[in-house]
């Protein structure tokens, strides 16, 4: 039940956080992959390598790491999880999630998060019985949150009664219980609207994603800032419709989305040989890679040595692979590509659209914030040969939506 599911596992300051490491365990042990997100008052309970150690995956407490300032996505964890389990959640921490307070990673995930989510209380009897506890949990149930129910027993204060959380074998049965839940939910509602759910069900697609890299020589390469967050996106989008998709994808740090079968390419010449050879066979094709436009002339064999006066570096052009595939397009065909300008964006979308074959064009534009590289959000616009649609400021997930909502409007 649990095999390939991703799992974020939450801990908040309490001494139940002991049996956090038991219960990581278990969920490994049962094929999740898990994330562990602490809040700062956690460590003081159970250290982050032990969390670490069990998880196999680094331990998340601040919004960016303080040694290289690189950020720890909310929004992203927020995506990535099938379910947002808080074990144990304190009472504080409820409180928090029932009003909307976002003062630590893990609260800030929880607002960003679009899975299921499930708490383990774990506090003192007379702060479980409090009013104002069982308010906060009635509205996080309300919220749809999943309350997995303390045990009673002996508690830390030394006093007797409900508060315990509950053992870690009974929260992974609860797990458990709650992705079959889920899983049951969703086959009645393919049921009910199966047109929505695999509209694309028989169709083959082929997308592109990420950076090329141009090597130099053995050590230095040319490539660019994209992510691939976009093209995984849209690889997402369509294999969540019933698409077989494969991915070719450049370089990036992203895992791999699931049901996608994914080809690793480093440079423009192996990324246009991968989709080259690959579509004939495709329904259609979505070019979100960021292909370099021209490489070395001559790749070194060693390392160069710097010199004392300035080097240049001759360059060609590289096979545009956009290009190529829309001279190949048969009639049935849904060709589509993207472009990213800062300067004439209507215009030069427009002439690539025409210049291409393509069926339409995705344009964004470096000079509007919240759009372009590494980020999570973007700012598009949809153009075709008769009209162009402006989408607001949405998630890169929304957006591959309206791409994949529009590439079934062509077939």
């Amino acid at each position: 039940m649990l095999k390939g599911k991703h799992i974020i596992l939450g801990i908040t300051g309490s001494i139940a956080a002991y049996k956090s490491a038991v219960l990581c365990r278990l969920l490994v042990s049962a094929g999740a992959e898990v994330k562990v997100i602490m809040t700062p008052l956690a460590k003081q309970f159970i250290t982050p390598l032990t969390m670490a150690t069990v998880s196999k995956n680094p331990i998340l407490v601040d919004f960016f790491n303080p040694e290289n300032g690189e950020w720890n996505s909310h929004v992203k964890l927020g995506e990535w999880a099938d379910l947002y389990l808080i074990a144990p959640a304190s009472a504080n921490t409820m409180a928090k999630m029932a009003t909307g307070v976002a003062d630590n990673l893990l609260l800030t995930t929880y607002l960003s998060a679009r899975c299921a989510v499930a708490v383990a209380p774990a506090m003192d009897l007379d702060m479980y019985a409090h009013v104002a506890t069982q308010r906060n949990m009635a509205q996080l149930k309300q919220d749809g949150v999943h309350i997995i129910e303390p045990g009673s027993g002996f508690l830390a204060s030394g006093l007797i009664g409900k508060g315990r959380m509950a053992e870690p074998q009974d929260i992974v049965a609860a797990v458990e219980a709650i992705f079959a839940q889920s899983e049951k939910c969703a086959e009645a509602s393919e049921i009910e609207n199966p047109e929505k759910k695999k509209s694309l069900e028989g169709k083959r697609f082929l997308v592109t994603a990420g950076a090329t890299i141009e090597p130099i020589d053995p050590v230095r390469f040319i490539s660019n800032h994209s992510s691939g967050k976009m093209g995984y996106a849209v690889a997402e989008a369509l294999a969540k419709r019933g698409a077989e998709v494969t991915l070719v994808s450049g370089r990036t740090a992203i895992d791999k989305p699931q049901g996608v079968e994914v080809v690793n390419v480093l440079s423009a010449e192996e990324m246009y040989k991968a989709c080259v050879e690959r579509f004939s066979e495709m329904d259609g094709a979505v070019m979100c890679a960021a292909v370099a436009d021209y490489t070395p002339q001559v790749v070194a064999t060693e390392k160069l040595k710097k010199g004392e006066g300035d080097m240049s570096i001759a360059l060609k052009r590289t096979k545009d692979i956009a290009a190529e595939l829309g001279s190949k397009k048969r009639e049935g065909q849904v060709l589509v590509g993207f472009a990213m300008e800062t300067e004439n964006e209507e215009q030069n979308a427009a002439g690539k659209l025409v210049r291409k074959n393509l069926d339409f064009i995705v344009l964004n534009s470096l000079r509007r914030e919240g759009a372009g590289f590494r980020g999570d959000t973007n700012i598009v616009s949809l153009i075709d040969s008769r009209e162009k649609v402006d989408l607001p400021l949405m998630s890169k997930s929304d957006v591959a939506e309206h791409i994949v909502d529009k590439i079934e409007s062509f077939l």
